[in-house]
């Protein structure tokens, strides 16, 4: 049981790993179900002094809309819409990108899935209102897509052990990249990187790859 925050304990996750490598993740939000749009207005000042903004969908998505409503105008804001759903109008249109997995991408286009071609998914995630969408493809990288178009990005190709936490090192690694002034793209390449790293070890955090590991790949 973890520390209790708020009158919960922080969240925990059950998670298997397959002989390949692939995870099945069952969550227990905890404290991140407790974080309200109370709490968001009371940090105002911490998002008017951020670059980058990253959420995802552990916390209540009326959290999330507050989030996106207390944004600095320069500011940049990343979703990973995880565990997946539908998504109000004003989030979607607030995302750049909105960074999904396969999984994540067939869930919020719902019937509208009408491809099996990952591209199409990016093209028709755009239609929806983010100014950018970038979906991930594990040992295929990942494909970029903007108003310029559909870009693919390559993987570096590693022995995975343990996928678990790959998606988050991803997002992380590709929200402090666009933090620098990275363009997307180069954020995403970047990103990739740090995901084929975290996936050669066991473990979430632990696995996490130090800038030295990442330049070594």
């Amino acid at each position: 049981m973890g520390v209790l925050v708020g009158g919960a304990p922080t969240g925990v996750a059950l998670i298997t790993v397959d002989p390949e490598g692939d995870n099945s993740i069952v969550v227990s939000p905890g404290a991140n179900s407790r974080l309200r749009p109370a709490d968001v207005r009371a940090a105002t000042s911490l998002f008017h002094a951020s670059r980058v903004v990253s959420a995802q969908l552990e916390i209540p998505l009326e959290t999330v809309v507050e989030v996106v409503r207390n944004l600095a105008p320069d500011s940049r804001f990343v979703l990973n819409p995880s565990p997946p759903r539908e998504l109000p109008a004003e989030v979607l249109a607030a995302c750049d990108p909105l960074i999904v997995n396969e999984h994540e991408a067939r869930v919020i286009l719902g019937a509208a899935c009408v491809s099996d071609e990952p591209a199409d998914w990016a093209r028709l995630l755009l239609a929806r209102g983010p100014r950018s969408v970038v979906v991930t493809l594990g040992a295929r990288g990942a494909l970029v897509c903007d108003g310029s178009g559909v870009t693919p990005v390559p993987s570096v190709q590693v022995d995975a052990v343990d996928t678990t936490g790959a998606g988050d090192a991803f997002t992380a690694a590709l929200a402090w990249r666009l933090g620098t002034g990275a363009a997307l793209a180069e954020a995403a390449a970047f990103a990739a990187r740090v995901g084929a790293a975290a996936v050669r070890k066991r473990g979430a955090q632990e696995s996490y790859p130090t800038a030295e590991e990442i330049d070594a790949l």
